[in-house]
């Protein structure tokens, strides 16, 4: 084996035993009517990595060849898309076609044209979903550069934050029958792919399960994989050492033998024993280098996921598994956000306080802060374009955002378990005003739950007094003030007195969760 070098809280660091290979292709399309146009740029960018992975470039020499490639193949990252074409806005009208026919608004579009006066720029800023505009003059090789850099890296974490939901969906899915081994498998699956999507990595992973390693070795003891995706989807129920990857099953073995988490550059085995005699190990790889920031995130995330999996083989424990799961996979995907920071967690503290303060029973209590955090998991239906955009959503937008409330509810109301039902109520009333003007049903004063009552309440402060994409946060003193003028309209009057009140508590909360940004 070769020297591991100790690291902060029991991990060590590896060296690589070989070269790590190159991701997968960055696929760049270049669209344009002339040949030149196409030979120049795979010049200025042949040989360049960019974000640990080549290119491999994409032609088309008309606006409805290019539209046609990208329904083929919906994994093209960037176009290169020249304005004037078979007609002088075929360009433009590719950018419709590809955007509202296709649905595709994850690949960045850049508009590139030589006539800048047919297309002027704010014109097509200001109407098209496009993510930038350069004239073919002003594109150095340099630029260039910077241009494809920029916009692969917005689609990588693009990317990410749909494979995050797209996990969390999984895991939500089968959380309520979480004993039965075909769940578990779905369960495991899920956690993977939240882990490959956190830190924007191509989905190879893989856990293996060991019964009883510290007494014995033997045939029946033998470490299997339980889950696996990506190159690695072929080992899965099969004993370790069906791993094609030489480099993956001696890392987990070492983790395995040394009951410590491994890491080295671009691979993390992260070992978790569990009180019963189990042991298991996460493994994932990366395209990039795993910096200080993501191995925090993995300790955090499969600590948390070791918790989940000691709980499958002790049915007693359901509810705490439950929690487990809501609070793990919640937290994890907002500590990769940049936008919201620790959004989910100040709102779990913020509603299991203001319970107290309302004389909740110690049932409702238990219930209410892990059902709140599933308060906007509808929003894993919204498209990335209108979750994140920065700026007003139009009326069209609007109501596709609004329908996170339903979407949410839909998912969770039909798995058992007290706090999946209770999750599923908070998800569909948390944007119910108490004067009967909120949506999705209009419900009028205590029509709505009361934990969806003081949901929604807890969200808007939260959002008010922290930084979104589309705003700065608001001193303190706006947002309660904001807040009282809208009792007995927006928000239970009750609620905001009792807030009010006990305002210290809240902003202790506030300051022990903080974003970048402190409170004002």
């Amino acid at each position: 084996m070769m020297p591991t070098t100790p690291l902060a809280d029991g991990l060590e660091f590896a060296p690589e035993r070989v070269a790590p290979a190159v991701g997968e292709n960055w696929k760049i399309l270049i669209a344009d009517d002339e040949p030149d146009v196409h030979y120049i740029t795979e010049l200025t960018l042949r040989g360049e990595i960019f974000h640990g992975r080549p290119l491999q470039f994409l032609h088309a020499y008309s606006g409805k060849e290019a539209v046609e490639m990208l329904r083929r193949d919906a994994g093209i990252a960037l176009v290169l898309l020249d304005v004037v074409m078979e007609t002088e806005h075929a360009g433009l009208d590719a950018v419709q076609a590809i955007r509202n026919v296709l649905g595709n608004h994850r690949t960045r579009i850049v508009l590139r044209t030589g006539h800048p006066g047919q297309a002027p720029e704010q014109e097509v800023v200001r109407c098209y979903d496009i993510n930038d505009y350069k004239e073919k003059t002003e594109l150095t090789s340099k630029k260039m550069f910077t241009l494809v850099h920029t916009s692969l890296g917005h689609y990588r974490k693009l990317t990410a934050l749909e494979e995050n939901k797209a996990g969390l969906e999984t895991v939500i899915n089968t959380s309520a029958t979480i004993f039965e081994l075909r769940s578990l498998q779905q369960f495991a699956r899920g956690v993977l792919q939240q882990l490959s999507a956190l830190l924007y990595t191509k989905a190879d992973a893989l856990i293996v399960h060991a019964e009883g390693l510290a007494a014995s070795r033997s045939r029946d003891s033998a470490p299997r994989v339980i889950a696996a995706i990506g190159r690695f989807a072929e080992a899965e129920g099969k004993e370790l050492s069906a791993v094609p990857d030489v480099p993956a099953r001696s890392m987990v073995a070492e983790a395995l033998s040394k009951r410590r988490s491994i890491l080295n550059e671009r691979s993390f085995a992260g070992y978790f024993g569990g009180s019963s005699g189990t042991e298991h190990v996460v493994y994932v790889t990366s395209d990039m280098p795993i910096d200080a920031p993501d191995q925090r995130l993995l300790s955090l995330f499969c600590r948390n996921v070791t918790i989940a999996f000691e709980n499958l083989s002790l049915h007693s424990r359901i509810s705490d598994s439950q929690r487990q799961i809501i609070l793990m996979l919640t937290q994890a995907i907002e500590e990769r956000s940049r936008e919201t920071g620790n959004h989910v967690r100040r709102v779990v503290a913020y509603c299991a306080l203001m319970g107290r303060l309302y004389g909740l029973s110690n049932k409702d209590l238990e219930i209410l802060p892990l059902a709140s955090a599933l308060h906007d998991v509808g929003k894993i239906g919204i498209p990335d374009a209108i979750l994140h955009k920065n700026g007003r959503l139009t009326p069209e937008e609007r109501t596709i955002m609004e329908s996170h409330a339903m979407r949410g509810q839909d998912l969770l109301q039909s798995h058992s378990g007290e706090i999946m039902q209770a999750g599923a109520t908070i998800a569909g009333q948390h944007h119910e005003h108490w004067d009967g003007t909120g949506y999705p049903l209009r419900l009028r004063g205590t029509d709505s739950h009361v934990y969806a009552r003081i949901a929604g309440l807890m969200d808007v402060f939260d959002a008010l007094t922290t930084r979104r994409c589309y705003k700065d946060p608001w001193t303190i003193a706006d947002a309660m003030d904001y807040i009282n003028k809208q009792k007995n309209l927006q928000f239970d009057p009750d609620l905001v007195e009792l807030m009010l009140g006990n305002m210290s508590q809240f902003l202790d909360i506030l300051r022990t969760y903080p974003d970048q940004d402190p409170p004002l």
